[in-house]
């Protein structure tokens, strides 16, 4: 299946944030892959995931939760955690209006904060995400109570090495809903070389593989 890739700016609460849509007809579902910065040397790393996705034949959107010029005015901006899930919720409303996309369930790929992101706007709207995958990241700051109350399937994929990974644990004793533990032997934080993002890759793909396909619930409206 061929995707043709689209570059995009979509209106988010005042920003318009970059966005990379690689989309075809027919494919069984949408994975929002969130970028919470616009770190160099993570991008790389984001763009294998989404390919390794779309081999799987799914759809994906890249998706910038910050500016670039946030960013350089604000180095701790990536942890509004808050802020970014709003982003997210706005996003997919945007999704929502797009006749291609408006069928699609949607699954959530986050790393780094944008971990907690994708908890809390799933927290918020339950019932829209299909399922999440975490790369490493710091779920925890979604906060005790989304972790708590989330009903939303989620995989959670560390490395051995992440010095978060206790933290990540903790969180992760937290959550009631379906959920998967995975640790991936002597990998660093956010799996991103070689035989680690090769098998995180892999562990994603069958996650959303199962998850995307299941029946829809209705989606409720955000808090």
């Amino acid at each position: 299946m061929k995707l043709r890739t689209t570059l995009l700016s979509i209106p988010a609460e005042g920003a318009w944030l970059d966005a990379r849509l690689s989309h075809a007809p027919g494919v069984p579902g949408l994975v929002v892959i969130l970028v919470p910065g616009t770190d160099p040397a993570t991008q790389p790393v984001d763009q294998k995931v989404a390919a390794a996705l779309q081999r799987a034949g799914v759809a994906t959107l890249m998706l910038d939760l910050l500016t670039a010029d946030e960013e350089r005015r604000d180095a701790d901006a990536r942890y509004n955690v808050p802020q970014m899930a709003n982003r997210l919720l706005a996003a997919t409303e945007w999704i929502e209006h797009q006749p291609p996309l408006r069928a699609l369930p949607i699954g959530l790929l986050g790393s780094g904060t944008a971990s907690a992101a994708a908890v809390r706007a799933a927290w918020k709207y339950p019932g829209r995400y299909a399922s999440i995958v975490c790369r490493g990241g710091r779920p925890d700051l979604a906060g005790a109570e989304p972790l708590r109350t989330l009903a939303t399937p989620i995989r959670v994929v560390f490395g051995s090495n992440d010095p978060d990974c206790h933290i990540a644990a903790q969180a992760y004793s937290l959550i009631t809903a379906e959920r998967d533990w995975q640790r991936v032997a002597e990998a660093g934080p956010l799996l991103a070389e070689g035989n680690a993002l090769s098998t995180f890759n892999r562990l994603a793909a069958a996650w959303f593989a199962e998850t995307l396909q299941r029946p829809a619930t209705a989606p409720v409206d955000a808090e």
